[in-house]
């Protein structure tokens, strides 16, 4: 008879939560309300321009993740077609004009709002344009008027089986609590066109399967940050009045000065019954004097309490964690711990960064590339060198739009130690040199022929050396070995073969251990 789960009983020790449905309730039912939903972006957006901690913590949670910015890697086969598309996307990603819409913003700028609005807002959409650039629209202005019948949720148009049809932007910036009434005062944006492609990128990171809409990543701390300002706020003034110095004056009932003396500017508040009281601000210096029978005694409290910067830590460790940033980073402070436990806390906050850069390319940064690469293949108005070029991938059977992102990576924590552990994944066979690099956000292509480029350069230099030296000896034998030394430790990590003229690096090390000791 009570072989059931005891969650789904009603208890006095548990918190009573509303908004439950006993037959269940999509995800979409939650934020039903338009007018709910709005102010939960706008509460967001107030937190992060007013609070102290919470603007910080989404720039470090987007610092971490795009960094420098997030660029393609074309890998369609065809080394003309690869360089040709990098090309191409490097310099409109860096011109602003040609990249967003308000001619101000770079693709590495863009990135990082997308990131920012999606954590803050719940999401953002990214319009694609014809002229090439791409229209950015912040979350509140997909909206529902209130006289259509059809399945919208808060402007998102979907058909019976949840698949996105159309997008329904307000054709200005209107005050997010007024009324939208009629179909005619937004605009519907297909979500596809007609060959599938999307004509808007919706950038949001959903929780369930029946999301249709993006929520603020801070909504489940709304009171943990605003308890927090307000602490933080109490706990400052508490200082400044302690702060204070004051001379305190007892005086016996039968001393002559019995008047209280102003001590600072004075207020007067009114209550609904009329009566009235004075309230007199404080100051440094001021003086204080007793009424007659009173005696006063000063009090100087501890500021901060012993409990309170424990109290401060646990509450910045539960807005940190809903955004992924472990104590360390978000106060951006290691005295608490030691260097393991600071290491321990920075590489798993890594694994939440690396998902976010999965998560970013897989919504955003691939669709953006895929259209560039639509726009310049077209035959009436694409770049004609890659017009021609994908024709003959097509022929191929090559594909156009095959690429690969590489992910900014972060600095080795312990330089030396790190590279000593990639080098034996190498060396072990358990990656490649290929994988190892680009885990560390390189290109084992860029290394290889930057290698090789210097080396060229320091073999063509030493061997011209060489010939002077020859020339003004002409009965000596020289080899440009002798004037240079090309190390080969490279050879491993990136897949070079090694270098024929070999040396002892045995006797290399003895050598130098010899000079030190000299």
């Amino acid at each position: 008879m009570r072989s059931d789960y005891a969650a789904a009983r009603q208890s006095r020790f548990r918190r009573r939560r509303t908004g439950i449905m006993g037959l269940g309730s999509g995800a979409d039912y939650h934020y039903r309300s338009e007018a709910d939903y709005l102010r939960i972006i706008e509460y967001a957006r107030d937190m992060e321009r007013n609070d102290a901690v919470i603007g910080h913590m989404l720039t470090t949670a987007v610092t971490n993740t795009i960094q420098d910015g997030l660029m393609p890697d074309p890998k369609t086969g065809n080394t003309d077609a690869d360089q040709l598309l990098l090309s191409l996307f490097s310099e409109w990603a860096s011109d602003q004009i040609a990249c967003s819409l308000d001619g101000v913003k770079t693709f590495s700028d863009l990135q990082e709002l997308v990131m920012r609005s999606m954590l803050l807002d719940g999401d953002i959409f990214a319009i694609p344009t014809d002229t090439g650039a791409i229209e950015l629209v912040e979350s509140h202005r997909c909206r529902t008027p209130s006289n259509t019948q059809r399945n919208v949720v808060h402007g998102v148009l979907l058909n019976e089986r949840r698949q996105r049809l159309e997008y329904w932007f307000t054709r200005d910036d209107i005050d997010t609590m007024m009324p939208l009434g009629k179909v005619a005062d937004v605009v519907a944006y297909p979500a596809y066109d007609g060959q599938g492609w999307p004509n808007v990128f919706h950038v949001f990171n959903a929780k369930r399967a029946s999301q249709t809409r993006g929520v603020s990543a801070l909504a489940p701390i709304f009171d943990v940050a605003g308890m927090f300002e307000d602490i933080q706020f109490a706990k400052l003034v508490q200082q400044q009045v302690v702060s204070c110095f004051a001379i305190i004056r007892q005086l016996d009932v039968t001393a002559s000065n019995q008047a209280n003396p102003r001590l600072g500017e004075q207020e007067e508040d009114s209550y609904v019954d009329g009566a009235r009281k004075l309230i007199e601000q404080i100051a440094p210096g001021m003086e204080i004097v007793g009424n007659p029978g009173e005696q006063i005694e000063g009090f100087s409290p501890q500021i901060p309490n012993p409990g309170a910067m424990e109290h401060f830590r646990l509450m910045l460790t539960l807005l940190g964690i809903n955004l992924g940033l472990p104590l360390v980073m978000l106060t951006m402070d290691a005295s608490e711990t030691n260097f393991s436990g600071w290491r321990g806390a920075v590489d798993q906050a890594r694994m939440g960064f690396r998902r976010n850069q999965r998560w970013f390319i897989d919504h955003f940064l691939r669709p953006v590339y895929r259209w560039k690469v639509r726009q310049w293949t077209d035959p009436a108005t694409g770049d004609k060198r890659l017009v021609k070029l994908a024709a003959q991938l097509e022929a191929e059977n090559l594909d156009i739009y095959a690429h690969t992102w590489t992910a900014p990576k972060w600095p080795y924590i312990q330089p030396l130690q790190d590279a000593q552990a990639d080098a034996m994944r190498v060396e072990k066979r358990q990656t490649s040199p290929r994988r190892q690099l680009a885990e560390r956000g390189m290109d084992i292509d860029e290394i290889r022929a930057e290698l090789l480029e210097d080396n060229y350069w320091l073999i063509h230099d030493a061997i011209e050396k060489r010939d002077l030296l020859l020339a003004k000896y002409p009965g000596e034998t020289i080899d440009w070995h002798e004037l240079l030394y090309v190390p080969n430790v490279m050879d491993q990590t990136v897949g070079l073969p090694s270098s024929p003229n070999t040396v002892d690096t045995d006797s290399m090390k003895q050598d130098a251990g010899s000079s030190n000791d000299a």
